[in-house]
């Protein structure tokens, strides 16, 4: 009977040291949070010890070793220069055996292996039971993605309709559907959910309508769409006909402004070419060398017409031939006859009056002739014509 107490004493003795053992629990082992908002890591520990605990919060990652974020010692919490550190803290207080930790605003690199280890003077734990680990996965919802079409959407043609988003965590899904003018959904294999294309094939005018793409994952959806319109192929003829034959027109017309502006090009040089050559053939008129002789051998030429014409007018035989002989100068100027008994030579100056030189008169011109002054003015060229004697023979 003795025997029974004491095993039962010692059962509950035995009992009572493993209850008072300090051991970590934690809520879950792997927590998921969306980008942007709050997670939240539970844990808590047991310990009969009314002393403070030690408690430690560290973060592993595959590309580093692990490091402290938040500390709690001495009744003082002690946050760690990290990047973590404006967005973490105990949830509650660390005394109420509550050692849930919050991180505000998650980011996709928060992602991660939390481990908890709480120590205290006096209590033991068992080997591992004071450490507490959970995982934190944070996961980024898709970016808007990009509809795009590929090939020429005409009757009887094959087209491609892609969709793709640059981010999400995890990679998503894609799923085609066309909502005007008829609601319809896309299947394998014509769909390629995990790249996103939807390939359509042996196109007809029926299947022209608005396409929208999914993009979704566990943390959100984004979706985009495009407007797919079927061309028939007349249609197609008559715009490329239209188009090159507006073509051709504008070419014509080029053309032959061409050929006018090169024609008209053409004609003014030849007419600026003839006229260059007129200018260098003309000979400029040349003035007679009696124009140009001086007043003395004017009035010598007019003596001569005027001899030349009172000679004219009387008989041959009138006068020997010594009074009728003309006299040429070396000039080419007609002098008269000699005078006779030494009188006075008829063609020199008349004697001057008061000291003024009195003007020589022409003989008066026969009646039905013109006066020697006016064939000057017209123009006349004197002519010597020779005297004859009273034989009839020329001197």
């Amino acid at each position: 009977m003795g025997a029974l107490p004491r095993a039962a004493l010692a059962l509950a003795a035995l009992l009572g040291v493993s209850s008072a053992m300090l051991e970590v629990h934690v809520g879950t082992g792997s927590v998921f949070s969306v980008e942007g908002q709050q997670a939240v890591l539970p844990a808590w520990y047991t310990s009969r010890s009314q002393k403070k605990p030690y408690v430690t919060w560290l973060l592993n990652k595959d590309d580093a070793v692990p490091f402290q974020i938040l500390t709690y010692l001495d009744g003082m919490v002690k946050v760690e220069e990290t990047d973590l550190k404006p967005r973490v803290g105990f949830l509650y207080p660390v005394l109420t055996h509550n050692i849930s930790v919050f991180i505000n605003a998650t980011r996709e690199h928060d992602s991660g292996q939390y481990m908890c280890t709480v120590n205290v003077v006096d209590d033991d734990s068992g080997t591992g039971k004071n450490i507490g680990v959970i995982n934190l996965t944070v996961l980024v919802p898709p970016a808007s993605p990009a509809c795009q079409l590929h090939g020429n959407p005409t009757v009887g043609a094959n087209v491609t309709l892609s969709c793709t988003s640059e981010k999400g965590k995890p990679s998503p899904a894609y799923q085609w559907e066309r909502t005007a003018p008829t609601l319809q959904v896309f299947f394998p294999p014509a769909q390629d959910r995990a790249r996103g294309t939807l390939k359509l094939t042996n196109l007809s005018l029926e299947m022209s309508g608005l396409y929208v793409c999914v993009a979704e994952n566990r943390a959100g959806s984004a979706k985009c769409s495009i407007v797919l319109e079927v061309h028939s192929t007349s249609t197609k003829a008559v715009i490329a006909g239209a188009v090159l034959g507006s073509l051709g027109a504008l070419a014509t017309v080029i053309f032959f402004a061409r050929r006018v502006v090169s024609y008209q090009r053409k004609k003014r040089d030849s007419q600026e070419e003839a006229a260059n050559e007129i200018k260098e053939d003309a000979v400029a008129p040349k003035t007679p060398s009696w124009a140009r002789s001086p007043a003395s051998d004017t009035i010598s030429k007019t003596s001569t017409l005027s001899s030349i014409a009172g000679t004219r007018e009387k008989p041959y035989g009138a006068k020997p031939p010594s009074d009728t002989a003309s006299i040429l100068t070396a000039t080419g100027s007609y002098r008269g006859p000699p005078p006779r008994g030494g009188g006075r030579n008829p063609n020199l100056s008349p004697p001057a009056v008061n000291g003024v030189p009195q003007r020589r008169q022409d003989p008066a011109p026969p009646p039905g002739s013109l006066p020697p002054s006016s064939l000057a003015r017209v123009g006349a060229v004197p002519v010597m014509v020779p005297a004859q004697s009273r034989a009839g023979s020329l001197v």
